[in-house]
């Protein structure tokens, strides 16, 4: 949690079980596409190997302390969704580093993950977006009290299993192609 960036979720529904996000830095015109997310039930995230759950985050602190929400949804509907939500893990990648000045999307793909206690987002950023969009945090998080989180609470591998990920390249040997099995479809 050293790089923080505000970020606009464009999400497709595909069941009641996995939505599929694009990231934009801003909801404006000029947004940047800086990223994907992928979010999944409690029930699908439980079927993911030992491997793969450390990648994933769960969504329950971000929705129930206020600091998710939709800009311009009425409250009400809002909470409709983000119940949902609050009971989901999303593995993020971001593809762009805006937050490092950079003006085209280099580097490796870097793996986000989201907000999972008290005292992470920094004080800054917060008085901005709730300034921007006339939200208040406080009271978000008073409206959504009533919210249930994730059936077995948050799996011990999620958010990292405590640790921050990094993708690191290396180089490896690629075999010649008359040497690599042939595959027909």
């Amino acid at each position: 949690m050293t790089r923080q960036v505000e970020a606009h979720h464009f999400c497709s529904h595909q069941n009641e079980e996995f939505r599929q996000c694009l990231i934009y830095d801003s909801p404006g015109p000029d947004a940047r596409l800086i990223g994907v997310e992928y979010l999944i039930s409690d029930a699908l995230f439980n079927t993911l190997p030992d491997g793969e759950k450390p990648m994933w985050h769960s969504h329950e602190y971000e929705v129930k302390s206020g600091v998710l929400f939709m800009p311009e949804v009425p409250g009400p509907v809002q909470r409709v969704d983000l119940d949902k939500v609050c009971k989901t893990y999303g593995k993020t990648f971001h593809f762009w580093q805006v937050d490092l000045g950079h003006e085209l999307p280099l580097g490796l793909p870097q793996p986000m993950m989201a907000l999972t206690r008290d005292g992470q987002l920094y004080d800054t950023l917060a008085q901005d977006v709730e300034k921007r969009f006339g939200v208040s945090f406080e009271k978000e998080k008073e409206s959504r009290a009533y919210m249930k989180g994730l059936e077995h609470g948050i799996h011990p591998l999620a958010n990292g299993a405590g640790k921050g990920l990094k993708l690191e390249l290396r180089e490896t040997d690629c075999p010649p192609m008359d040497s690599m099995p042939r595959v027909f479809v």
